[in-house]
């Protein structure tokens, strides 16, 4: 296991998720190699025994073989961090011997943590993990959904080629730019690769309203709500000149403004 490059493999079945992980690593960590990605378990494994990777992250929820079955099949091969969008089971990974744990939505000083302790670690041989497997493949089928985790506060956007941490309480506006998801701000604008529909189910529901199919918008960045000549709604905004078009089937919820 080298220290001077080690190398990873990625197994999330979320591409748009896997795809976030993979370009936040290489911002972060950039002498990181990833040698390889996976949308399955199966495929992991496979990664696994072709690439002896030094750092396997893994999802604990996957098709074909789950994380926890994967990672039955390290051996102390390699230094696991979970994906998960159960903290409860996670964090008792991380407490028992994992080397560290991340939740989606994927937060970025959580991700630095995390490869801080990685980079300690890898001089040492990993963490045997056979009790807390047991722990973990044993948990509750129903466990809480995503949905019920407390709403998304701040984001890892692109600026140019700097990746900056940004509150939800300073994004205006989200809106749909080809494959991107563009966040204006009062003094400029990002970009983010999570598309808006994730973005609808993981947002405070009272802050954030979707005024159009392509469009978010921060009801405290709201200055006033007008009609143009074609009799269409849209919106001023506090700051910046930009208007935004409101479409009528999203006309009902300023009717109380």
């Amino acid at each position: 296991m080298s220290l001077i490059a080690p190398t990873a493999v990625v197994a999330e079945d979320e591409a748009a998720l896997r795809g976030e992980l993979v370009e936040q690593l290489g911002r972060l960590w950039p002498e990181l190699s990833i040698v390889g990605e996976a949308a399955d378990g199966l495929e992991a494994l496979r990664l696994l025994d072709r690439h002896q990777p030094d750092i396997l992250f893994l999802d604990i929820e996957m098709p074909g073989a789950t994380g926890i079955d994967v990672a039955r099949q390290v051996g102390g091969r390699a230094h696991i961090v979970f994906v998960t969008a159960y903290d409860q089971y996670a964090i008792a990974a991380f407490d028992q011997g994992a080397v560290d744990y991340l939740l989606k939505p994927l937060a970025g000083a959580r991700l630095f943590t995390a490869i801080s302790r990685l980079k300690a670690r890898l001089g040492q041989a990993p963490a045997a993990l056979g009790g807390v497997l047991d722990q973990l493949g044993s948990r509750p089928a129903a466990a809480a959904p995503s949905a019920a985790r407390a709403p998304l506060r701040w984001i890892n956007a692109s600026v140019g080629q700097t990746l900056r941490l940004i509150t939800v309480d300073e994004v205006m506006f989200f809106q749909s730019d080809n494959k991107y998801t563009r966040l204006a701000l009062k003094d400029g604008e990002a970009l983010i690769r999570k598309p808006l529909k994730e973005l609808i189910d993981e947002l405070d529901a009272q802050q954030f309203w979707q005024i159009h199919r392509s469009t978010l918008v921060n009801v405290n960045a709201i200055a006033s709500v007008s009609r143009d000549f074609r009799g269409r709604m849209q919106i001023k905004l506090k700051h910046g000149s930009e208007m935004l078009l409101v479409a009528e089937s999203c006309a009902h919820l300023f009717r109380q403004m």
